[in-house]
Protein backbone atom coordinates (compact mmCIF):
# COMPACT_ATOMS: atom_id res chain seq x y z
CA UNK A 1 0.00 0.00 0.00
CA UNK A 2 1.16 3.64 -0.91
CA UNK A 3 2.64 5.69 2.17
CA UNK A 4 0.07 8.85 2.23
CA UNK A 5 2.03 12.07 0.56
CA UNK A 6 1.33 15.30 2.96
CA UNK A 7 1.40 18.51 0.88
CA UNK A 8 4.02 21.24 2.22
CA UNK A 9 2.55 23.93 3.85
CA UNK A 10 5.00 26.46 3.97
CA UNK A 11 8.32 26.74 2.27
CA UNK A 12 10.65 29.52 4.13
CA UNK A 13 13.86 31.41 3.18
CA UNK A 14 15.56 32.98 6.34
CA UNK A 15 18.19 35.62 4.89
CA UNK A 16 20.92 36.32 7.09
CA UNK A 17 22.03 40.03 8.20
CA UNK A 18 25.60 40.13 9.66
CA UNK A 19 25.16 40.89 13.28
CA UNK A 20 21.99 39.07 13.20
CA UNK A 21 20.26 37.96 16.82
CA UNK A 22 20.55 34.10 17.03
CA UNK A 23 18.34 34.02 19.66
CA UNK A 24 15.38 35.31 17.16
CA UNK A 25 16.57 33.47 14.52
CA UNK A 26 16.90 30.29 16.73
CA UNK A 27 13.32 30.47 18.39
CA UNK A 28 11.60 30.89 14.57
CA UNK A 29 13.07 28.45 13.02
CA UNK A 30 12.96 25.20 15.62
CA UNK A 31 9.52 25.77 16.38
CA UNK A 32 9.14 24.72 12.49
CA UNK A 33 11.80 21.57 13.28
CA UNK A 34 8.98 21.14 16.03
CA UNK A 35 6.05 20.61 14.13
CA UNK A 36 7.86 18.65 11.49
CA UNK A 37 8.64 16.35 14.15
CA UNK A 38 5.32 15.93 16.06
CA UNK A 39 3.06 15.96 12.62
CA UNK A 40 5.64 13.08 11.53
CA UNK A 41 5.94 14.58 8.10
CA UNK A 42 7.66 17.00 6.99
CA UNK A 43 5.14 20.19 6.51
CA UNK A 44 7.75 23.05 6.50
CA UNK A 45 10.95 23.21 4.32
CA UNK A 46 13.46 26.13 5.24
CA UNK A 47 17.04 27.23 3.56
CA UNK A 48 19.24 29.91 4.04
CA UNK A 49 20.52 32.55 2.19
CA UNK A 50 22.70 35.42 2.31
CA UNK A 51 23.86 38.21 -0.19
CA UNK A 52 26.96 36.17 -1.58
CA UNK A 53 26.32 32.83 -0.01
CA UNK A 54 29.02 32.70 2.44
CA UNK A 55 28.80 32.34 6.08
CA UNK A 56 27.14 35.58 8.03
CA UNK A 57 28.80 35.84 11.61
CA UNK A 58 25.76 36.67 14.02
CA UNK A 59 26.09 39.50 16.56
CA UNK A 60 27.02 37.02 19.61
CA UNK A 61 30.16 35.70 17.10
CA UNK A 62 28.73 32.38 15.79
CA UNK A 63 29.07 31.97 12.26
CA UNK A 64 26.06 30.02 10.67
CA UNK A 65 26.94 28.67 7.06
CA UNK A 66 23.83 29.32 4.29
CA UNK A 67 22.35 27.14 1.56
CA UNK A 68 22.03 29.81 -1.41
CA UNK A 69 22.99 33.39 -2.21
CA UNK A 70 21.00 36.59 -3.36
CA UNK A 71 21.82 35.23 -6.97
CA UNK A 72 20.61 31.81 -6.70
CA UNK A 73 17.40 33.07 -4.60
CA UNK A 74 16.70 35.11 -7.56
CA UNK A 75 16.84 32.16 -10.01
CA UNK A 76 14.48 30.50 -8.01
CA UNK A 77 11.40 33.14 -7.64
CA UNK A 78 10.12 31.37 -11.11
CA UNK A 79 10.31 28.31 -10.41
CA UNK A 80 9.11 25.36 -8.06
CA UNK A 81 11.36 26.33 -5.71
CA UNK A 82 10.30 29.50 -4.76
CA UNK A 83 9.42 30.07 -0.76
CA UNK A 84 6.32 30.90 0.35
CA UNK A 85 8.13 33.01 2.91
CA UNK A 86 10.97 35.84 2.48
CA UNK A 87 12.20 35.99 6.32
CA UNK A 88 14.72 38.73 6.85
CA UNK A 89 16.70 38.25 9.94
CA UNK A 90 18.76 41.20 11.52
CA UNK A 91 20.16 42.56 14.96
CA UNK A 92 22.28 45.20 15.54
CA UNK A 93 23.62 48.10 13.18
CA UNK A 94 20.95 47.73 10.90
CA UNK A 95 21.10 51.20 10.38
CA UNK A 96 24.38 50.40 8.44
CA UNK A 97 22.69 47.96 5.86
CA UNK A 98 22.08 49.14 2.19
CA UNK A 99 22.18 47.22 -0.45
CA UNK A 100 20.00 47.63 -3.18
CA UNK A 101 20.08 44.16 -4.10
CA UNK A 102 18.39 43.22 -1.41
CA UNK A 103 15.81 45.26 -0.87
CA UNK A 104 14.81 44.30 -5.16
CA UNK A 105 14.82 40.85 -4.73
CA UNK A 106 12.14 41.41 -1.58
CA UNK A 107 10.04 43.54 -3.64
CA UNK A 108 10.19 41.58 -6.31
CA UNK A 109 9.41 38.66 -3.74
CA UNK A 110 6.65 40.71 -2.17
CA UNK A 111 5.10 41.24 -5.80
CA UNK A 112 4.69 38.07 -6.68
CA UNK A 113 2.99 37.04 -3.70
CA UNK A 114 5.61 35.60 -1.74
CA UNK A 115 4.92 36.90 2.11
CA UNK A 116 7.68 38.73 3.82
CA UNK A 117 8.91 38.90 7.31
CA UNK A 118 11.49 40.56 9.76
CA UNK A 119 13.35 39.31 13.21
CA UNK A 120 14.34 41.71 15.93
CA UNK A 121 15.17 44.75 13.31
CA UNK A 122 14.07 43.00 10.14
CA UNK A 123 11.40 45.81 9.95
CA UNK A 124 14.03 48.36 9.12
CA UNK A 125 15.52 46.02 6.03
CA UNK A 126 11.68 46.21 4.78
CA UNK A 127 10.84 49.44 5.56
CA UNK A 128 14.49 50.54 3.70
CA UNK A 129 12.76 47.99 0.41
CA UNK A 130 9.61 50.28 0.58
CA UNK A 131 7.58 47.21 1.82
CA UNK A 132 6.04 48.74 5.10
CA UNK A 133 4.03 52.25 4.12
CA UNK A 134 0.71 52.12 5.80
CA UNK A 135 1.77 48.62 7.04
CA UNK A 136 1.58 47.91 10.80
CA UNK A 137 5.13 46.42 12.16
CA UNK A 138 7.10 45.63 15.28
CA UNK A 139 10.54 46.69 15.89
CA UNK A 140 12.35 45.93 19.33
CA UNK A 141 12.12 48.31 21.77
CA UNK A 142 15.68 49.69 21.61
CA UNK A 143 15.49 50.73 17.42
CA UNK A 144 12.01 52.07 17.78
CA UNK A 145 12.90 56.11 18.28
CA UNK A 146 15.17 55.73 15.14
CA UNK A 147 13.16 53.89 13.34
CA UNK A 148 9.99 56.26 13.58
CA UNK A 149 11.75 58.67 12.65
CA UNK A 150 13.84 57.15 9.51
CA UNK A 151 10.28 55.45 8.17
CA UNK A 152 7.60 57.62 9.18
CA UNK A 153 4.78 56.28 6.56
CA UNK A 154 5.13 52.82 8.98
CA UNK A 155 2.78 52.16 11.09
CA UNK A 156 5.41 50.68 14.31
CA UNK A 157 4.03 49.62 17.31
CA UNK A 158 5.78 48.03 20.37
CA UNK A 159 4.71 44.97 20.10
CA UNK A 160 5.84 41.56 19.91
CA UNK A 161 4.78 41.09 16.43
CA UNK A 162 2.33 42.26 13.78
CA UNK A 163 0.75 40.40 10.80
CA UNK A 164 -0.72 42.91 8.44
CA UNK A 165 -1.67 40.35 5.26
CA UNK A 166 1.64 39.40 3.78
CA UNK A 167 3.77 41.07 5.90
CA UNK A 168 4.54 39.56 9.34
CA UNK A 169 7.41 40.90 11.46
CA UNK A 170 8.22 40.52 15.26
CA UNK A 171 10.71 42.31 17.68
CA UNK A 172 13.05 39.53 18.23
CA UNK A 173 14.06 37.65 21.20
CA UNK A 174 11.64 34.91 22.27
CA UNK A 175 8.90 36.90 20.31
CA UNK A 176 9.72 35.24 17.12
CA UNK A 177 8.43 32.06 18.80
CA UNK A 178 4.95 33.51 19.81
CA UNK A 179 5.08 34.76 15.86
CA UNK A 180 5.72 31.27 14.16
CA UNK A 181 3.51 29.17 16.57
CA UNK A 182 0.71 31.88 15.50
CA UNK A 183 1.40 30.91 11.91
CA UNK A 184 1.70 27.19 12.67
CA UNK A 185 -1.84 27.38 14.65
CA UNK A 186 -3.19 29.17 11.48
CA UNK A 187 -1.99 26.60 9.10
CA UNK A 188 -3.31 23.76 11.64
CA UNK A 189 -4.96 23.50 14.95
CA UNK A 190 -4.24 24.85 18.31
CA UNK A 191 -3.48 20.79 19.35
CA UNK A 192 -0.52 21.37 17.27
CA UNK A 193 1.11 24.47 18.93
CA UNK A 194 0.12 23.28 22.08
CA UNK A 195 2.17 19.89 21.53
CA UNK A 196 5.11 22.25 20.00
CA UNK A 197 5.07 24.70 23.48
CA UNK A 198 5.15 21.65 25.08
CA UNK A 199 8.23 20.70 23.41
CA UNK A 200 10.23 23.97 24.23
CA UNK A 201 9.16 24.26 27.07
CA UNK A 202 6.60 27.29 26.95
CA UNK A 203 2.85 27.61 28.50
CA UNK A 204 1.08 29.25 26.06
CA UNK A 205 1.63 31.73 23.03
CA UNK A 206 1.68 35.44 23.57
CA UNK A 207 -0.74 37.62 22.41
CA UNK A 208 0.94 40.40 19.93
CA UNK A 209 0.08 42.76 21.80
CA UNK A 210 1.74 41.64 24.66
CA UNK A 211 4.51 44.37 25.72
CA UNK A 212 8.53 44.09 24.87
CA UNK A 213 9.50 45.47 27.72
CA UNK A 214 8.86 44.62 31.59
CA UNK A 215 6.22 46.63 32.91
CA UNK A 216 7.60 50.12 34.78
CA UNK A 217 6.95 48.41 38.21
CA UNK A 218 9.14 45.54 37.39
CA UNK A 219 12.08 47.65 35.48
CA UNK A 220 12.00 50.59 37.68
CA UNK A 221 11.71 48.69 41.38
CA UNK A 222 9.06 51.20 42.09
CA UNK A 223 5.80 50.47 43.80
CA UNK A 224 3.99 53.94 44.13
CA UNK A 225 1.15 53.74 41.95
CA UNK A 226 1.24 57.87 41.31
CA UNK A 227 4.94 57.79 40.53
CA UNK A 228 4.26 54.83 37.79
CA UNK A 229 1.61 57.38 35.62
CA UNK A 230 4.01 59.84 35.97
CA UNK A 231 6.91 58.20 34.28
CA UNK A 232 4.26 56.63 31.92
CA UNK A 233 3.03 60.20 31.05
CA UNK A 234 6.33 61.45 30.62
CA UNK A 235 7.23 58.41 28.31
CA UNK A 236 4.17 59.21 26.21
CA UNK A 237 5.25 63.07 26.34
CA UNK A 238 8.62 63.42 24.85
CA UNK A 239 8.93 65.82 21.69
CA UNK A 240 6.47 67.91 23.72
CA UNK A 241 7.07 67.84 27.55
CA UNK A 242 4.38 68.52 30.27
CA UNK A 243 5.01 70.82 32.41
CA UNK A 244 4.87 70.50 36.44
CA UNK A 245 1.49 71.87 36.31
CA UNK A 246 0.20 69.69 33.58
CA UNK A 247 1.17 66.76 35.17
CA UNK A 248 0.15 67.51 38.46
CA UNK A 249 -3.61 68.11 37.13
CA UNK A 250 -3.25 65.19 35.48
CA UNK A 251 -2.33 62.50 38.61
CA UNK A 252 -4.34 64.88 41.26
CA UNK A 253 -1.29 65.75 43.14
CA UNK A 254 0.12 69.32 44.01
CA UNK A 255 3.48 69.60 42.37
CA UNK A 256 4.91 69.53 46.32
CA UNK A 257 4.05 66.22 46.79
CA UNK A 258 4.99 64.82 43.12
CA UNK A 259 8.45 66.71 44.35
CA UNK A 260 8.46 64.67 47.17
CA UNK A 261 7.27 61.22 45.75
CA UNK A 262 10.07 61.96 43.03
CA UNK A 263 12.64 62.35 45.71
CA UNK A 264 11.36 59.33 47.50
CA UNK A 265 10.94 56.85 45.13
CA UNK A 266 13.46 57.78 42.06
CA UNK A 267 16.15 59.65 44.18
CA UNK A 268 16.31 62.94 42.12
CA UNK A 269 13.57 65.61 40.95
CA UNK A 270 11.01 65.30 38.88
CA UNK A 271 12.54 67.53 36.44
CA UNK A 272 15.51 65.33 36.30
CA UNK A 273 14.36 62.61 35.45
CA UNK A 274 12.26 63.80 32.52
CA UNK A 275 15.08 65.35 31.34
CA UNK A 276 17.04 62.13 31.40
CA UNK A 277 14.70 59.93 29.79
CA UNK A 278 14.12 62.55 26.91
CA UNK A 279 18.21 62.62 26.50
CA UNK A 280 17.81 58.59 26.58
CA UNK A 281 15.63 59.01 23.70
CA UNK A 282 17.77 61.51 21.81
CA UNK A 283 21.07 59.10 22.35
CA UNK A 284 19.07 56.29 20.76
CA UNK A 285 18.11 58.61 17.80
CA UNK A 286 21.79 60.05 17.49
CA UNK A 287 23.21 56.15 17.30
CA UNK A 288 20.68 54.89 15.07
CA UNK A 289 19.81 57.37 12.85
CA UNK A 290 21.45 60.35 10.45
CA UNK A 291 18.98 63.03 11.64
CA UNK A 292 20.83 66.36 12.33
CA UNK A 293 21.46 66.95 15.34
CA UNK A 294 19.14 70.01 15.42
CA UNK A 295 16.54 67.78 14.60
CA UNK A 296 17.73 65.24 17.20
CA UNK A 297 17.02 68.35 19.42
CA UNK A 298 13.85 69.66 18.62
CA UNK A 299 12.22 65.83 18.69
CA UNK A 300 13.48 65.05 22.15
CA UNK A 301 11.78 68.61 23.21
CA UNK A 302 14.57 71.39 23.50
CA UNK A 303 13.63 74.40 22.17
CA UNK A 304 17.37 74.89 21.06
CA UNK A 305 20.15 72.76 19.46
CA UNK A 306 22.92 74.50 22.27
CA UNK A 307 21.02 73.86 25.22
CA UNK A 308 20.21 70.08 23.66
CA UNK A 309 24.33 69.86 23.79
CA UNK A 310 24.71 71.35 27.39
CA UNK A 311 22.29 69.18 28.56
CA UNK A 312 24.03 66.46 26.94
CA UNK A 313 27.68 66.53 27.83
CA UNK A 314 26.41 66.84 31.07
CA UNK A 315 24.57 63.54 31.27
CA UNK A 316 27.45 61.92 29.29
CA UNK A 317 30.36 63.88 29.50
CA UNK A 318 30.42 64.25 25.66
CA UNK A 319 28.74 66.04 22.97
CA UNK A 320 25.91 65.03 20.69
CA UNK A 321 28.41 65.31 17.97
CA UNK A 322 31.17 63.09 19.80
CA UNK A 323 28.52 60.64 20.32
CA UNK A 324 28.17 60.53 16.61
CA UNK A 325 32.03 60.20 16.14
CA UNK A 326 32.32 57.27 18.36
CA UNK A 327 29.68 55.06 17.16
CA UNK A 328 31.37 55.34 13.49
CA UNK A 329 34.68 54.65 15.09
CA UNK A 330 33.12 51.65 16.83
CA UNK A 331 32.04 50.32 13.75
CA UNK A 332 34.46 51.07 11.65
CA UNK A 333 36.87 49.02 14.58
Amino acid sequence: MNAVKHPIKRSFVFFLIPDFTMIAFATALDPLRSANRMLGYEAYRWRLASIDGKPVRASNGVECAVNTSLEEERKKMGGPDRPNMAIVCSGINVERYHNKSTFAWLREEYNRGVAVGGLCTGAHILAAAGLLSNKRCAIHWENLPGFSEAFPKANVFADLFEVDQNVYTCAGGTAALDMMLKLIGDDFDESLVNRVCEQVLTDRVRSPTDRQRLPLRARLGVQNSKVLTIIELMEANLSEPLSLIEIADHVDLSRRQIERLFRTEMGRSPARYYLEIRLDRARHLLIQSSMPVVEVAVACGFVSASHFSKCYRELYARSPQQERVDRKQLLAA
